[in-house]
């Protein structure tokens, strides 16, 4: 926590939902002596809160008596419109386009670093500050300000945060970068905040249980057609649920009988069609990828030696990567199972993030 004397500034946004690692962010932000501002942000309108998963009247009622009880100044936002527009949409129409999208990379890029930035200058913050398991620091290497991986890598968010632009990496402060888990809990505990044994949140705050196809079809009130699932040959297995039901890689829940294990390795909208296929035929060496973000670097224009991830608990794998015509290319050295279009490549040099893209 030595940024303020670095920057010489001392008003921050704490980002706090009630929990313990916002909760420990904002006691570790007053007590390293910045002027704080603990605001939580409400995201789901009375149609979207399905779930216990939401951010409640309670979770509201615990950032606010944490802010409180260290005399900090408290407010709730209301982003539930933009949450909606660019997290929940996004995330049906993912799935309605046979891809599988990754909400929590589009909520930190639309919500918590954008709009929430946007609140934080209006009232005279010069930071803002969460409870992610990331650092940021500056690099002698790449002479500026950079993302890097949690020292805890089993809570490490770098993975989805590669979209935070240069600008914002010099104006966010993650204070439980180089802390475990049970050192947050610890400190919340010896801070005397009351919410330090709460249970953690689930990733997915809009559906708790995993059912994905329940939520889309009560959101949008649509029913999708049964069809075929058939093998890479053509061969007609049987019929699916629905083709937002299935996502690659999947081994479980097709209800077929099988003579072995096998997977859905792609799905076919213009016929309403969900592949299945042998593990093997889940590989692929490469990927190509858009809506480029490099924070690290100014481009890739020759390829490049990286570690690469191609979803949120994959383990990084040394891959060359370049961009071409506006794309990110990755060519691993083994051949990678699952890629799924619309999840994320970040790609890495050792625990440094140097920027992703969307798998196409």
């Amino acid at each position: 926590m030595n940024e303020k004397e670095d920057f010489g500034l001392k008003r921050a946004l704490i980002a706090i939902s009630g929990g313990v690692d916002s909760s420990a962010v904002a006691f570790l932000m007053k007590e390293a002596g910045y002027d704080c501002v603990g605001v939580t942000m409400k995201l789901h309108s009375a149609r979207d809160c399905v779930s216990e998963g939401c951010v409640t009247t309670d979770d509201i009622e615990d950032a606010r008596r944490v802010c409180q009880g260290l005399g900090i100044d408290y407010s709730v936002v209301d982003f539930s419109g933009d949450f909606e527009k660019y997290v929940i949409k996004n995330f049906i129409e993912a799935y309605e386009t046979g891809a599988t999208p990754n909400p929590c990379i589009e909520c930190n890029y639309h919500l918590k670093f954008d709009k929430l930035f946007e609140h934080a200058r209006a009232i005279g913050c010069d930071f803002i500050a969460t409870g992610h398991y990331a650092r940021i620091e500056y690099d002698e290497k790449y002479g500026r300000r950079v993302l890097k991986k949690g020292l805890d890598e089993s809570k490490d968010q770098s993975y989805v945060l590669f979209r935070l632009s240069r600008d914002q990496l010099e104006h966010t402060l993650f204070p439980l970068g180089e802390l475990s888990k049970s050192e947050v809990r610890a400190i919340a505990e010896r801070a005397g905040l009351d919410v330090s044994a709460k249970k953690d949140s689930q990733d997915i705050c809009f559906i708790p249980d995993g059912d994905y196809a329940k939520f889309i079809e009560n959101y949008t009130k649509k029913s999708y057609p049964c069809g075929n699932f058939v093998t890479l040959d053509g061969k007609i297995l049987g019929q699916h649920k629905g083709i937002i039901r299935y996502t690659i890689g999947q081994g479980k829940g097709l209800g077929l009988a099988l003579s072995h294990r096998m997977y859905v390795c792609a799905k076919r909208l213009d016929t309403n069609e969900v592949v299945i296929g042998d593990n093997e035929d889940l590989f692929s060496s490469e990927l190509w990828a858009d809506n480029v973000n490099l924070s690290a670097l100014d481009t890739i224009d020759k390829p490049l030696r990286v570690q690469a991830k191609v979803r949120y608990k994959h383990s990084a794998q040394n891959a060359t990567a370049v961009i071409e015509n506006g794309l990110l290319h990755i060519c691993f050295d083994e051949p990678q199972r699952a890629i799924c279009r619309g999840q994320s490549v970040v790609i890495y040099d050792g625990d440094i993030v140097l920027g992703g893209g969307t798998i196409k």
